[in-house]
């Protein structure tokens, strides 16, 4: 539940001023949560979306086999999406949704931004992802 906290979010009833969060997308949170927190990176994607090809293909080309989740083809991806979209709130696009190290870093504009700047490999790096 602490991923839940970092990200500003609460559980109904639980009394806090934080957004609610239905018990129903509760699983679909945890579920998004350990995806994030067990595998070194993680794209949350939709299979007909050309900025998470994009994201995809740049980290392929890196040298990244990141864990891919196609929300659109996984049982369950409708309500992860809703959880991401929760996560994001109003700032950025929602997918794709990249974490590395267990931890959200964005979406397409923030992958590539860290990419051009040169902190993208010592991230990948730090996770684990990359050894070179």
């Amino acid at each position: 539940m602490q991923f839940m906290k970092e990200a500003g979010i609460a559980m109904e009833g639980s009394g806090s001023d934080e957004e609610v969060m239905p018990m129903e997308l509760v699983a679909s949170y945890e579920r998004v949560r350990r995806l994030a927190s067990g595998n070194a990176v993680v794209v949350f994607s939709l299979s007909g979306c050309c900025m998470c090809h994009v994201v995809k293909r740049l980290l392929f080309g890196l040298g990244v086999g990141p864990t891919i989740v196609e929300l659109d083809e996984e049982k369950g991806g409708r309500e992860m999406q809703t959880v991401l979209f929760q996560l994001v709130g109003d700032v950025q696009q929602p997918l794709p949704a990249v974490f590395i190290g267990g931890k959200f870093l964005g979406g397409l504009e923030t992958v590539m931004s860290c990419h051009i700047n040169g902190t993208l490999v010592p991230l990948l790096k730090d996770a684990g992802a990359l050894w070179l």
